[in-house]
């Protein structure tokens, strides 16, 4: 079977799945105080539909899945869910998470077959992350991060959105974060997707180099996964420093993924409002949907602040 290959020949082998538009945060770059209308629960994907998309991906040359959401964990039966995607003999299996819930799940989600999870968390003070999420969670985030570590999930990545004058002074803070703990820290540039899209918080992977550098030398390093991030280490660290510079530096020429949203369509970029809803769940429907969504995968995102005319939200993405 003809394998997953765009009209620029790049090879899909990445399916990052949303499985539900819900969240327990509500931060403020990623959707409104009063969050989104949620889809109905008919609305939404079941498991056995989304493992029918898998198995079929997987015939097509899909290696790799991403369990998102919103958050994936406010979901009842992700563990289940986990452990048969694992039965698939998939090469990776992670997921994105804001960590509040991985405490008590943690473990259950290591050994049902989660190779490795991505945390987002911006700040490491209590009152910033009350006002960047408009929730007070931080504690459970923190503990999460350890029974992360603690269950053996490998690595353990922070995503750190670095907004100007918001957390940018927080960087060694997280910088040492990284030689205390074995954390994959990353720095992602804020990108316009939904929320308040502010274009005076824009700091550039470059700038956050030379703000880091004036205390620390940066020393290359690699780091398990497929994404775009480029990964330094500081001496004598046990974690690593990952960049990701989504507006600055495009990495669009070796993006391998698509998305599936909540609702069962295909997105083919991030920034883009295409999508390809996926009509059917046998096997030739399925198949024609992951064929036209290579045929609209654009070239090149157009993220920018004076455009903003996105049809979802980050939380309806899954990123």
């Amino acid at each position: 079977m003809q394998k997953l290959n765009d009209q620029l020949g790049r090879e899909i082998d990445y399916l990052r799945i949303s499985i539900t538009d819900r969240c327990n945060l509500r931060c403020r770059y990623c959707m409104p105080a009063e969050g989104v209308e949620n889809k109905d629960h008919q609305d939404i994907l079941s498991y056995e539909e989304i493992l029918k998309i898998v198995e079929t991906g997987i015939k097509l040359g899909i290696k790799k899945v991403r369990i998102t959401g919103g958050e994936p964990l406010v979901r009842l039966g992700v563990e289940d869910f986990i452990s048969d995607l694992n039965r698939l003999q998939l090469d990776d299996i992670s997921m994105t998470s804001n960590a509040v819930l991985i405490s008590e799940k943690a473990q259950q989600l290591k050994k049902a077959g989660l190779d490795r999870i991505n945390i987002s968390l911006d700040t490491l003070k209590p009152e910033k992350f009350k006002k960047i999420t408009r929730r007070d969670n931080l504690a459970e985030v923190l503990n999460g991060i350890s029974a992360a570590l603690n269950a053996g999930l490998d690595p353990v990545k922070l995503n750190v959105v670095v907004m100007r004058g918001v957390n940018d002074d927080e960087l060694f803070d997280f910088v040492e974060l990284s030689r205390k703990k074995n954390l994959s820290i990353r720095f992602i540039e804020y990108m316009p997707l939904g929320g308040e899209a502010e274009a005076e918080k824009f700091i550039s992977t470059k700038e956050i180099k030379e703000l880091i550098s004036e205390k620390y030398q940066l020393l290359p390093a690699v780091s398990k996964g497929s994404g775009p991030a480029v990964y330094f280490k500081i001496e004598g660290a046990s974690g690593k420093l990952g960049f990701i510079s989504a507006l600055s530096e495009h990495f669009c020429s070796s993006c391998n993924r698509l998305r599936l949203t909540a609702d069962g369509k295909f997105k083919p970029c991030l920034a883009s409002n295409q999508e390809v809803k996926i009509t059917g769940i046998n096997e030739k429907e399925i198949i024609a949907a992951y064929r036209q969504a290579l045929k609209i995968k654009p070239a090149c995102h157009n993220l920018n602040f004076e455009q903003q005319d996105y049809s979802r939200n980050m939380s309806q993405i899954g990123g």
